[in-house]
């Protein structure tokens, strides 16, 4: 596994990359606050039959740090990958596989690009009509605002402890207590020597204007936050973020869509979402169920891979019993077992 940089027409891109050249190569996109360190063991299994590559993405790892529109949803990463895949002149078709925000990324890759991609692999990928402040199968929502999604959702002590490098638990909210408590299902944990690695990779997401979480302005409506322009969350609002148009496309490829059955992220019930949080009692004021529903993310994703199917895609959805957000950390002999599958 070599790390290395390349310079492309929008942005000097870190990466990882694993695998003799002539095979097959698959790509892997990272999630939000964490990069390609997280995909550290599937380079080295997924390697052994195909060429990996893993990069950092905008406002993460050791890619450059170039700020986020997050008007454009994901587009400004599926624009990065683009550049990035004719700059190392990759043959195409390639495989795509996404976790968490990364889904979401290689789906709106499919829909730029949709002849350049063999296959996508989403690993608890984001809902296709972005993360909070909708309320139903077809993304409608809450608010014709959007309040309640972007930069304003994101917990300021835990921005401020990413700010500030903390690598230790004293912190409830400190990123190594997040990795353990949100990103893999309690109590399970990696090595130690691995979890410092993946800390130390989310504490290099870049914070601040343009990037992580992103700005917000206040409003009247339930819960008082509303999507900003800048910056990762609002880049995965609703307001701007909408991947149904996938279910369109007229190039079809085979979908494997992994999820833990326990994920507290990406679920019906996310302790990310407003939604959720307000219904628990957790956030006050809360609307109640006919006006701000939890976000069903799961049955969002359900919807448009449903549509794809009827429209002559295919698709499969394998739940990993007893995992949480990250299958590919917490049962990775399984997890690997059935990507090779797939992709063989």
């Amino acid at each position: 596994m070599e790390s290395k940089t390349v310079q492309t027409n929008r942005l000097q891109v870190s990466y990882l990359e694993a695998g003799e050249q002539h095979k097959p190569t698959v790509l892997l996109i990272h999630g939000n606050v964490s990069s390609s360190v997280f995909w550290e063991t599937s380079l080295q299994v997924l390697s052994k039959e195909f060429r990996v590559i893993a990069p950092d993405l905008r406002g993460y790892g050791n890619t450059e740090a170039i700020g986020i529109d997050g008007t454009r949803g994901l587009r400004d990463w599926s624009d990065d990958l683009r550049s990035f895949i004719l700059t190392l002149d990759l043959p195409l078709p390639i495989h795509l596989a996404g976790w968490s925000m990364g889904g979401g990324v290689v789906m709106q890759y499919a829909i730029d690009h949709a002849k350049d991609v063999a296959s996508l692999i989403l690993i608890n990928p984001v809902s296709p009509f972005g993360f909070g402040g909708t309320k139903d199968a077809q993304g409608t929502p809450c608010y014709a605002n959007y309040a309640g999604s972007g930069g304003g959702t994101a917990n300021p002590l835990f921005a401020e402890l990413l700010s500030a490098g903390d690598k230790g638990e004293e912190q409830p909210h400190s990123p190594r207590n997040v990795l353990r408590q949100f990103y893999m299902k309690s109590p399970f944990r990696v090595e130690e020597e691995q979890e410092n690695r993946l800390v130390s990779s989310m504490l290099k997401t870049k914070v601040g204007e343009g990037f992580y979480p992103g700005s917000f302005e206040s409003c009247q409506e339930w819960p008082g936050i509303l999507p900003g322009r800048d910056g990762i969350n609002n880049a995965m609002s609703p307001k701007y973020m909408n991947l149904s148009t996938f279910a369109d496309l007229p190039a079809k490829v085979p979908v494997l869509w992994i999820r833990g059955a326990e994920d507290p992220i990406v679920s019906d019930t996310s302790f990310f979402d407003m939604g959720y949080l307000g219904k628990l009692g957790l956030i006050p004021g809360w609307p109640g169920d006919d006006v701000y529903p939890p976000q069903p993310m799961v049955t969002q994703m359900r919807t448009v891979l449903d549509q794809y199917a009827k429209n002559g895609g295919s698709y499969e959805e394998w739940i990993v019993e007893g995992a949480g957000h990250s299958p590919h950390l917490e049962q990775p002999e399984l997890f690997h077992e059935k990507v090779l599958l797939f992709l063989k």
